[in-house]
């Protein structure tokens, strides 16, 4: 029974992971394509999108309070960040909008990979916060 009822911060902690390994690429994708950022952007990808959710993902190795509500807080930010200038905003960030690049299906690959890990992750996190302790 016990191992059991850590599932949900192991598969939050795999969800963290794979959302790093993901955002990786991505960045290397942007890199190659020159497609830049403002600064307020940068920070907030940094911020938001990479140390926050390795913050959650030490909270739920260690079971720690606040392990899943910052992962809901985070992966909820990156969807929406993500989601927006990836998928609605027109622009050089959009995945439709991208010439053709050895790095292009690389970045389109990756964003939608990120807005999965990231719904999944927001998932897991109301998941493991609607949980009985």
């Amino acid at each position: 029974m016990r191992n059991s009822q850590y599932s949900l911060e192991r598969f939050g902690l795999i969800i963290v992971v794979l959302h790093l390994i993901i955002s990786l690429v991505h960045g290397a994708a942007h890199a190659n394509l020159r497609i830049t950022l403002n600064t307020w952007q940068t920070i907030y990808v940094l911020v938001v999108i990479t140390v926050l959710p390795l913050v959650s993902g030490v909270l739920l190795w260690r079971r720690m309070r606040g392990g899943f509500l910052l992962l809901l807080c985070s992966m909820i930010g990156a969807l929406l960040f993500g989601g927006y200038y990836h998928f609605i905003a027109a622009g050089a960030d959009n995945v439709s909008e991208l010439g053709s690049h050895a790095w292009s299906a690389p970045f389109q690959l990756t964003a939608v990979l990120l807005a999965v890990t990231e719904a999944a992750g927001a998932v897991t996190a109301v998941l493991g916060l609607l949980r009985k302790q």
